[in-house]
């Protein structure tokens, strides 16, 4: 089944709140070797201005991807998870995660097209924060190989 191009303008529900934990960010920082101060220290993020510890600009995709499984998961989506390739990641921040951030994000599916048999499926997650207000929106293209 190929993907639906009525996915295009389809949002998802938010998903339920995150909430960002101290270690869960060091063990991210440790697993993408980011190794400055304000991943791993409270004291070193606090002289910084910051509440705690500071995620790494790529922990948005913790978030995310609970967005990408309410897609992967809508049988009239047309995706078999076999066939996806993570294509392409994007972040644009207003500010960055913090560990004691409550996060909920919301996906927006963007565009689908054809290219070379396959589908280049291209959603935005609006992550925020428990205020409401804007932290991150993340971009990501799947790209889903066709039946061939």
């Amino acid at each position: 089944m190929p993907v639906n191009p009525q996915l295009v303008d389809r949002e998802f529900p938010p998903t339920s709140p995150y909430l960002v934990g101290r270690e869960k960010v060091r063990e991210f920082a440790r697993a993408v070797f980011a190794d400055a101060p304000i991943h791993h220290d409270p004291d070193a993020a606090k002289a910084l201005g910051y509440a705690d510890v500071v995620a790494p600009p790529t922990f948005a995709m913790v978030v995310q991807d609970q967005t990408l499984q309410q897609l992967l998961a809508d049988p009239d989506a047309g995706i078999v998870l076999s066939r996806v390739l993570h294509g392409e990641q994007r972040f644009r921040y207003t500010r960055p995660i913090v560990a004691g951030d409550e996060l909920t994000a919301r996906l927006h599916v963007r565009s689908v097209r054809a290219v070379g048999g396959n589908a280049m499926v291209t959603s935005e997650a609006e992550i925020v924060g428990a205020d409401g207000g804007h932290v991150v929106t993340a971009t990501s293209i799947l790209v889903v190989g066709g039946d061939a």
